[in-house]
This record gives structure tokens, C-alpha cells and sequence, in this order.
């Protein structure tokens, strides 16, 4: 059966329509199976005519990553005017939100993307790299100075946060509420640990 006829659209709502469904098929199948096929013939056009907006399936790939990623920093970005605990808070409630609601998506990107499609890691990379930057923020907003494990207690908090929210059972009630005091605090006794001087106990 052949898609829906195709609608005259400008090229740039033509682009967005494309990246759309790439986005709304990776919420059941990996980057892997996402086929340029089906997304043609979901938007009722061909696979010739698809790649006139994309120079390539990498390309089309890349973009759809990029819409992906960008909705998420978007997400997780919290109200720069909020007190500093309930910045942290916001941008704690935003990534689980985000994650809960788009659990397929994210494990797509942050546990397929990057491996099986080494040309859109950069773009995966970029992502993380504004997450951590919004961890040290928060830091900085509560009054914490630097540490030289800094660095270092932010990736594990966020291989952390992302294993606890993409495994939590969000089917029980208050499940997100739970979830994010339980990020909260894992992220509130991981900053305060590295104030405290390291203590070698004897052997």
C-alpha cells in the first residue's frame, strides 16, 4: 500500500516533516532500523525525492539526532532566574521527565547512536558535554568550589542518573516524584564528598 499522498510544503517544513517521523520511528527501533524507505513512505514521498533534502542517509541520520539532542538540552534546561536549589531541582525534574516520556529515543541515541553510527557521536558527544556543564553550574549556583575530582564525579553522576532513570519502574505511582529525590540526593552526597579531605585510613 503506498503512503499518503504528498503535500506541497516548503523545503525547510518538508525537512522538519522528514526528521519528524525519523524521530517519532526511533521511539520503537534503534537508529540501525531506522529505514529511509518507511520515513518516505510515511511523509508520502519517494526515497529519490527524500534525498533531495538530505545529501545522504548519514545526513538525514545526523539531522534526526540533532532534533533529537536539541530537544532534550531543551528540556533540561531550567529557568536561569530560579534560587540555586531549585535550579538543581528543575534541571533534575526536566532529564527525568524528558527520559520517562522519551525512554526509547534516549537509550537510541546514548547507548546506540554513538556506537553504531560513529558519524553522529560528535553530536551525541556535544550533548553530554551540555549536561555536564549544567552539573558544574549547579554546582556553582549552590557555592561549591571547584574540586580537582570535579570533573570526573560529574561523569559518574551522570552514568549514574541515566542507568537509574532509563531502569527505574515509572509504572508505580509517584514513581518520578521518588525518582528524582532519589537523583537529587545521590547528586547532593556526591558534590558534598568531594569537600571533604581524603583520609587514608591504615592498614
Amino acid at each position: 500500500m503506498s503512503g499518503k499522498r504528498s503535500t506541497r510544503l516548503t523545503p525547510d517544513q518538508r525537512r522538519e516533516q522528514l526528521v519528524g517521523i525519523g524521530l517519532q520511528m526511533l521511539a520503537d527501533r534503534s537508529l540501525d532500523e531506522l529505514s529511509t524507505d518507511e520515513v518516505a513512505r510515511r511523509a508520502g514521498i519517494s526515497r529519490g525525492l527524500l534525498f533531495h533534502y538530505f545529501d545522504s542517509k548519514r545526513d538525514f541520520y545526523r539531522a534526526v539526532v540533532r532534533a533529537a539532542c536539541d530537544r532534550f538540552t531543551a528540556a533540561t534546561e531550567p529557568d536561569g532566574s530560579l534560587e540555586p536549589v531549585a535550579w538543581m531541582r528543575a534541571f533534575i525534574a526536566g532529564f527525568v521527565a524528558y527520559v520517562l516520556e522519551h525512554r526509547q529515543v534516549y537509550l537510541a541515541l546514548v547507548r546506540g547512536a554513538a556506537g553504531s553510527h560513529p558519524t553522529v557521536s560528535d553530536i551525541v558527544g556535544a550533548t553530554r558535554e551540555t549536561v555536564a556543564r549544567r552539573v558544574h553550574d549547579g554546582r556553582r549556583r549552590l557555592g561549591m568550589p571547584d574540586a580537582p575530582q570535579a570533573e570526573l564525579a560529574t561523569r559518574a553522576w551522570m552514568a549514574f542518573a541515566e542507568e537509574a532513570v532509563t531502569t527505574w519502574p515509572a509504572e508505580q505511582p509517584g514513581a518520578r516524584d521518588e525518582l528524582c529525590a532519589f537523583i537529587e540526593s545521590s547528586l547532593v552526597n556526591l558534590l558534598g564528598l568531594l569537600d571533604r579531605p581524603r583520609v587514608l585510613t591504615p592498614r
